[in-house]
């Protein structure tokens, strides 16, 4: 088959999803088309690389019709729809698997529709089908601790005030265009003043910021992440992201010219996400709402070295320009398979003991290797270790900003610089972050107040072994994934090619005299290297006996349970970090009958949301004191419905008379 064929046979598979789960019949078909779509998709994807998907139009002069998949599009396509094929296949664990259906065969649809329509009026309904989508996926699934809804309307709410920021860019470039079709929107750089041009690239930033979790709109994130499942969760943070990445990057690349104001506002506001969605990541003690700010953590560092794109394309480096292009592109195909593995390693976890907690269920202990080495892999990726996929993007990313010392501007390289410093802090608590998940989530000793061992069922754990393998699969064949990407980079940046970020095994950032690695020599010389202590742990065993000493509590005799909780890893740096995570305490106490006799002490502590005090609550203030100011429409009173009748009847005759 032909790879527009099997894209046709993923949209018409994914439809029939929806019809089946609209009808409430055949849960397993259902499933079935789903990853079966999602199959057909990622083939499509690689069968084309690196060149494009151009379809013929349906309906000549209609808009709508016309549909075209670039490569970037095609490179971000392959790997969002590697990991929504596990999450479709495995389906959610909630009882309600009708609204799932339906919602996950809308959002492949939408991002489908995001990847290709070339269109503003029929991009502007597939981004919306891709937030309905997300929507009805969790709205059906309820497995957060609380029901009343409120994760799923914020984040409705937000995405709402993107999408009004998108269509406001879209409507500018059109008029200055004069067209609404996206090939006439390269021609902003000359049909629109710079002023214009800045304006646009801003709306583009919010708009498609509030899906890619930007600040202040990553606050929607662990709310609504929190009451889905792990495949929710892997659908929105590796599809459904990288459509909305594609895109703001097609944007800043095809539509508007370079420009250092731009940049310089996209790297800030990427840093600034970065920091503090991965800050308030460490605190979580769940697993999806932890990788909800790790999804928006991740999707800000594509954002930062896009908005050093800008930077350098707005001085002329083209080629520098090409390599935060193409880092960025690297860093989100690695980030939604290790995001994807570690999302359903959460539904794992759930059905193994009934939550998605982190804390110490002896799961690798319990359970089956193959399932710790996708959580590691993916773990090691997302905490940027070597030799995973996420730390040659992220080394790269490091690079792509060290090279701010070619550009002729003090504010483009002040820029650079403090943005570096910004994703070394953005790393080391990322670092930490994953070392929590991995550690506590995974390792570790069980509580014998939790009951017996339950195991992570077959299925998820050979789908988070083969993303993880993915994960590794990725980093180590770096060098011959970049002949992929080499037909983006010569689209986006004629004369670019993407294989001058390797040199035979080794990665470079352009050239090999400023630096390099070798994911793949690092592959086999680190086995080898660990080799060495294990021999060295094995003489220790052998001559010297181990032996065996009770833990020091303070004096005080052992506890129950002594593990470490999520709390006592996170609570330094909560403490350190009190301005930006403000926390709360609340100490209560459950009495049996009289004062002097305390059944139960509560002890629940949390951190304040940044933006929601000072940016949201202001709004919805506003909303419910006109709410209940229109309230007597509703009071059901006649004679207040007649006098409002009489007002307008005076209103228009007055009209009439003037």
């Amino acid at each position: 088959m032909t790879a527009e064929s099997l894209l046709a046979l993923a949209a018409a598979l994914w439809l029939l999803a929806i019809v089946l789960g609209v009808l409430g019949v055949g849960r397993r078909p259902a499933r079935l088309a789903l990853a079966l779509g999602c199959a057909a998709a990622a083939a499509a994807a690689l069968g084309r690389l690196p060149g494009g998907i151009a379809f013929a139009p349906l309906w000549p002069g209609v808009a709508g019709t016309r549909l075209a998949l670039a490569p970037d599009a095609l490179w971000l396509l392959l790997f969002g729809a590697i990991a929504a094929f596990f999450a479709t296949a495995l389906g959610s664990p909630a009882a309600s698997w009708r609204s799932w259906s339906v919602g996950a065969g809308l959002c492949l649809l939408g991002a489908l529709g995001c990847f290709g329509v070339q269109d503003a009026p029929g991009f502007l309904i597939a981004w919306e089908l891709m937030s309905l989508g997300g929507a009805v996926l969790l709205v059906g699934e309820r497995l957060g601790p609380t029901r009343d809804g409120y994760g799923l309307l914020f984040m409705l709410g937000l995405l709402e005030v993107g999408a009004i920021a998108l269509t406001a860019a879209l409507l500018l470039a059109a008029q200055s265009v004069g067209s609404l079709d996206f090939a006439d929107f390269a021609g902003l750089a000359t049909h629109a003043a710079g002023a214009r041009q800045l304006l646009i690239g801003l709306l583009l930033l919010v708009g498609f910021g509030a899906k890619l979790g930007l600040l202040p709109f990553y606050e929607w994130y662990p709310g609504a992440y929190g009451q889905g499942s792990g495949a929710s969760g892997a659908l929105l943070s590796g599809i459904v992201l990288n459509a909305a990445f594609f895109a703001l990057e097609r944007g800043y690349t095809v539509w508007l010219p370079g420009s250092l104001p731009l940049g310089v506002v996209t790297v800030a506001a990427g840093v600034l996400s970065a920091i503090l969605a991965v800050l308030y990541a460490f605190q979580e003690d769940d697993w999806r709402r932890l990788l909800a700010f790790s999804s928006a953590e991740n999707a800000a560092i594509a954002v930062t070295v896009l908005g050093a794109c800008a930077i350098f394309r707005g001085e002329g480096l083209q080629a520098l320009a090409s390599l935060g292009y193409l880092v960025a592109l690297l860093h989100l195909a690695g980030h939604a398979l290790a995001k994807g593995c570690l999302m359903l390693a959460a539904d794992g976890a759930y059905r193994a003991a009934g939550s998605y907690a982190i804390r110490q269920q002896a799961l690798l202990r319990h359970g089956r290797w193959y399932y710790g080495v996708g959580v590691v892999f993916a773990g090691m990726s997302l905490a940027a270790m070597p030799p995973q996929a996420g730390f040659v993007s992220e080394w790269f990313t490091f690079q792509t900003l060290f090279q701010g010392f070619h550009l002729d501007g003090l504010g483009g390289r002040l820029t650079l610089s403090l943005a570096g410093a910004g994703m070394a802090l953005t790393a080391a608590v990322a670092f930490a972050t994953f070392v929590k998940l991995v550690g506590l989530g995974a390792l570790g000793r069980r509580a014998r107040e939790d009951g017996a061992a339950g195991r992570v069922p077959g299925a998820h754990a050979a789908a988070c072994g083969l993303l993880g393998l993915g994960v590794l699969a990725l980093a180590v064949g770096m060098p011959w994934w970049l002949h992929a990407l080499d037909g983006a980079s010569a689209a986006r940046f004629a004369g670019q090619s993407s294989l001058a970020l390797r040199k035979d095994l080794l990665l470079v950032p352009l050239t090999d005299g400023f630096a390099f690695i070798s994911p793949t020599k690092l592959a086999l010389a680190l086995p080898l290297l660990a080799l060495i202590p294990c021999a060295l742990l094995l003489r220790a065993r052998l001559r010297h006996r181990p032996r065996r000493a009770p833990v020091w509590y303070g004096g005080f005799a052992r506890p129950p349970h002594g593990a470490t909780t999520s709390l006592t890893f996170s609570n330094a740096m909560r403490t350190f970090y009190a301005f930006v995570y403000r926390p709360e305490t609340e100490v209560g106490h459950e009495y049996a009958g009289s004062a002097y006799f305390v059944r139960r002490v509560l002890y629940r502590a949390q951190v304040s949301p940044l933006f929601e005090a000072k940016v949201f609550r202001v709004p919805v203030r506003a909303v419910q004191w006109l709410a209940r100011g229109l309230s007597p429409l509703q009071s059901g009173h006649m004679n207040f419905y007649l006098g409002l009748v009489g007002v307008l009847l005076v209103l228009i005759m007055a009209v009439a008379l003037v």
